[in-house]
């Protein structure tokens, strides 16, 4: 990776079973649900069992601007790894998303690495990106841990 490249890796553990944080972390049409940023997830085209590609829009900004992108997401059931990529990469030459998930004695570690550059062009430097995805990601984790766990004690009760 050169230096001109941003690297994030955030995780969390999650206090529910593993098959589902996986599937609720991989229902990409209830995102809007599980994350705080989205107002909206659509699957545009399906490439076989394993692989989507879907556009993410964002709640407005302060100046009422809606964000979107869409991005290819492969999914690996049995190494429990999803693979992402933006196809509309926006201010990136390129972002690339990799999603771990491992079985703890204290819960589901859920792991994400970001991996990207900006164009030079990009409204944002590197440094200020990194930052700001780091940030952000710590609280959409945050975030999918209450929603996950709040299900868990639902289905638990429930039985």
């Amino acid at each position: 990776m050169s230096e001109c490249a941003g690297h994030t890796d955030n995780s969390i553990v999650i206090v529910a079973p593993l098959e589902l944080v996986w599937e609720m972390t991989n229902d990409v049409e209830s995102w809007p649900r599980l994350f705080t940023e989205y107002a909206g997830a659509e699957i545009l085209e399906r490439f076989g069992d394993d692989t989507i590609r879907f556009r993410l829009t964002l709640h407005p900004d302060e100046n009422g601007q809606q964000w979107s992108w869409t991005s290819d997401r492969t999914v690996n059931e049995a190494e429990r790894t999803t693979h992402s990529k933006r196809v509309q990469t926006g201010p990136f030459k390129y972002m690339s998303l990799f999603w771990e998930y491992t079985q703890t004695d204290d819960g589901v570690r859920l792991r994400w690495v970001q991996d990207f550059e900006m164009k030079p062009q990009a409204p944002v430097s590197l440094a200020a990106m990194t930052d700001r995805l780091n940030t952000n990601t710590r609280v959409q984790l945050e975030h999918i841990k209450e929603r996950v766990e709040a299900r868990a004690e639902q289905l638990s009760n429930a039985g």
